[in-house]
């Protein structure tokens, strides 16, 4: 029987799963952020083969076939070359490689069509039409106009709050916030800190959970920004796919998304009712790994029944 490596590769970790053909999980397995734009494809690549490696107890081929979908695959090039690098370090004889939007999409829609959004590390959103016509944005981050995600606004409850405290903004909750958070006497220290590297920079994503519970003026500033970003995305990809006026399957995740802030959540759904009143928003419940086994199985020619074995599978286990 054929099998499949599933790959959802994320900025802040990496899942993958060893599937059959009929839909049976073999294996599954968890390992660090996918991140080929700071680290370079072949390094982002490895962390696939030293996890499945680990996961099945000996090295490539895993499988007869990799279905990827993947952080950092933002563009066609970006997405041929990573597919090169598989094909070069021999995981399986064959390989597909998406943008791992389009895993949300995939787990979360039964239609196989619809509008995903996320926001986690970053923000993104990407759409299949009923048609099939595809419709993206390149997200990479402010050079294409993108908003938002948690690492953009641990940067910027950082920013209030360096200016809150010396003098050139108003005064917010967000100092304390920084200051409690990462237990320093001011936020222009932890500022300095970064700088010089002895706070990892991608740690000031940490700073985004709380800002959702908080009420100063200067958060909830933040957080209806962030709403309005959220309902932009999917309102553009819904105009770009003709479906602003037709049911369609509207997937939100992510973890800032899924991690349910009542504020951001209340107008998220604010603003989708006044500009998208058809779609049909979803908080996403599945995990996105299960798009990625989908793909798989679709290019396996897998029965209707190997999906929904693997369905099932996903959605009652964990990994740890």
């Amino acid at each position: 029987m054929r099998t499949l490596l599933a790959v959802d590769g994320g900025n802040s970790k990496t899942d993958i799963a060893l599937v059959r053909e009929d839909g049976t999980v073999v294996a599954r397995g968890r390992g660090p952020g996918f991140e080929p734009q700071t680290v370079g494809v072949a390094a982002a690549v490895d962390v696939v083969v030293r996890t499945a490696a680990q996961m099945v107890g000996s090295g490539p081929p895993f499988a007869d076939h990799v279905a990827a979908y993947l952080a950092g695959a933002d563009l066609p090039e970006e997405e041929v070359a990573l597919r090169e690098e598989f094909l070069r370090r021999g995981v399986a004889p064959s390989v597909e490689v998406g943008n791992d939007t389009f895993a949300l999409l995939r787990a979360g829609s039964t239609r196989g069509w619809g509008v995903a959004v996320v926001c986690g590390a970053g923000v993104n959103a990407a759409g299949i039409g009923p048609d099939g016509r595809v419709a993206r944005f390149p997200a990479l981050g402010r050079l294409t106009g993108d908003w938002g995600g948690g690492q953009h606004l641990g940067e910027e409850v950082l920013w209030h709050a360096v200016r809150a405290e010396d003098g050139r903004g108003t005064p917010t909750e967000l100092v304390s916030l920084v200051r409690g958070h990462f237990r320093a006497s001011s936020a222009t220290d932890v500022a300095l800190s970064v700088h010089r590297g002895d706070i990892p920079r991608h740690h000031l994503g940490e700073l985004t959970r709380p800002l959702l519970t908080l009420s100063d003026p200067v958060a909830l500033g933040l957080v209806a920004r962030l709403a309005e970003e959220i309902c932009l995305l999917g309102c553009a990809i819904l105009t770009r796919l003709d479906l602003l006026g037709t049911p369609a399957d509207l997937i939100l995740g992510g973890g800032v998304l899924t991690g349910g802030a009542t504020s951001l959540m209340a107008a998220v759904e604010s603003g989708y009712a006044a500009r998208a009143p058809f779609a049909r928003l979803q908080v996403a419940s599945q995990p996105p790994i299960l798009g990625s086994i989908h793909l798989g199985l679709s290019h396996l020619n897998a029965t209707p029944t190997a999906h929904t074995r693997a369905t099932t599978t996903l959605t009652t286990t964990t990994v740890a």
